[in-house]
């Protein structure tokens, strides 16, 4: 997943024509969301590490060299010339875990122009994918505040990549942790789990199934408790809590998996009462996002401590896509835009600025030129110069923290699931460049 060769073709083709004219001029790219989902007020900056990550890393092995030549599609001058291509330029960005809108830069690329294009499908390919998965966990985050919520979705996610980095996107959302390991081990995230139904159906009885997986993991005995009969189940574990006890082992919580989620949770947590099992917690998976935590929390009341959130979050399975790109806004010093139907930009550097009202919450953002300075707060940042990381990568709890705070600041309308416009603002100094491209650019 590091290779250079993961992008599209037409990138090098279009390397190969600037190559051959000597097209090697700044370029300023811009990424940015051209309109939101139906369904989302807003959405979360994330997948900035792994781009950074990318462009520190950029080059071209000997064996990518030797498969472009097997192509027959370029020339030998141009791949001699990929040898020694790196990444020397700036990138500006929203750091990971901020909130913004529509047509604002989220991050912006300034090198020379083949450096520039080459990047464009791997940064679209990696921001676009964990800020629309952050964009969905921060969503179930608000729905369920103050609960467990944990990453369930690897084995349904769109392949390997997808699992790992919807994992580190759903924590840096607010999520508690993950189940896939490899997530904790490359991230740090905290790691939850339990066991399977194939672990009780291994099992002559049910009960000796839960002894079994308690005995094997005495520090965190959470059974799974829908294989047969729920309530039936939940009624058996005075009596297994009696067995542990010998033990010194106590059950801390049990997971419903299947089945009316809010009708077993109110009726397990009633049988677990009246066998003084009020310490035990209530954890449910199975279809879960923030419509049904809404549905179960909100509106049926659900006794429900923590959920395992998988499938409708890790493919955000209501909104699969954002309409984003990557797009040429400056080129050799003059401010370009493109113009097609439904599909026109803003020209330029630009900055996006967030105003506060005296209470502290958001009140709207300016779109506007990078040379029109206003008294406001910038969200893009110098993230790298010439090449390099100007800081140390941030901490996922830095960024957890962040967004934390830009939540905790935004309009309450913005975080309900209802539709809600958060005002944007275009300055007139962008207007007018608008204008004057357009004059030039034929």
């Amino acid at each position: 997943m590091t290779s250079v060769l993961l992008t599209d073709i037409y990138q090098l083709t279009m390397l190969q024509a600037y190559y051959a004219q000597r097209m090697n001029e700044v370029a300023v790219f811009e990424f940015f969301v051209r309109r939101l989902p139906a369904s989302r007020n807003f959405l979360i900056a994330a997948g900035l590490q792994q781009v950074t990550e990318f462009l520190e890393n950029l080059h071209f092995s000997d064996s990518e060299i030797s498969y472009l030549r097997s192509t027959r599609h370029f020339d030998e001058a141009f791949l001699d010339s990929l040898s020694t291509l790196r990444f020397t330029g700036d990138v500006d960005a929203m750091p990971e875990g901020t909130v913004f809108f529509k047509d604002e830069t989220i991050l912006r690329v300034i090198a020379p122009l083949p450096q520039a294009q080459l990047v464009e499908s791997r940064i679209i390919n990696l921001l676009h994918f964990q800020t629309l998965i952050a964009s969905k966990a921060v969503r179930c985050a608000l729905q369920a505040p103050n609960k467990l919520l944990v990453d369930f979705g690897m084995r349904r996610a769109h392949g390997a990549e997808a699992a790992l980095l919807a994992a580190r996107a759903s924590y840096i959302a607010g999520f508690s942790g993950t189940a896939t390991l490899l997530a904790g081990k490359m991230f740090g995230i905290p790691l939850f789990g339990t066991m399977a139904h194939s672990f009780v159906q291994t099992h002559a009885r049910e009960n000796d199934a839960f002894i079994h997986f308690a005995l094997s993991h005495a520090d965190n005995v959470t059974l799974l408790i829908d294989t047969y009969n729920t309530e039936a189940a939940a009624s058996e574990l005075g009596k297994v809590a009696k067995a542990l006890s010998e033990h010194n082992i106590t059950i801390k919580g049990v997971r419903l998996d299947s089945g009316d989620l809010a009708d077993h949770a109110k009726k397990v947590r009633r049988i677990l009462d009246q066998q003084n099992l009020r310490h035990v917690t209530i954890f449910s998976s199975g279809n879960i996002d923030e419509h049904v935590l809404n549905q179960l929390l909100q509106q049926q009341q659900a006794p429900i401590d923590g959920f395992g959130i998988g499938t409708l979050m890790d493919t955000s399975a209501d909104a699969p896509y954002l309409d984003c790109a990557y797009k040429l806004q400056e080129y050799a010093g003059i401010a370009r835009r493109k113009r097609s139907e439904g599909k026109a930009t803003w020209p330029g550097r630009k900055q996006v600025y967030r105003y506060y009202g005296p209470d502290g919450l958001m009140t709207h953002d300016i779109l506007t030129t990078l040379s029109d300075v206003r008294d406001a707060h910038a969200l893009l940042q110098p993230i790298m110069r010439e090449g390099k990381r100007l800081n140390s990568p941030e901490t996922l709890e830095t960024i957890r923290q962040r967004l934390r705070a830009e939540i905790a600041a935004m309009p309450e309308m913005l975080k309900e699931l209802q539709p809600y416009q958060y005002h944007i603002e275009v300055s007139d100094e962008l207007k007018s460049l608008v204008q004057a491209v357009d004059q030039q650019q034929h």
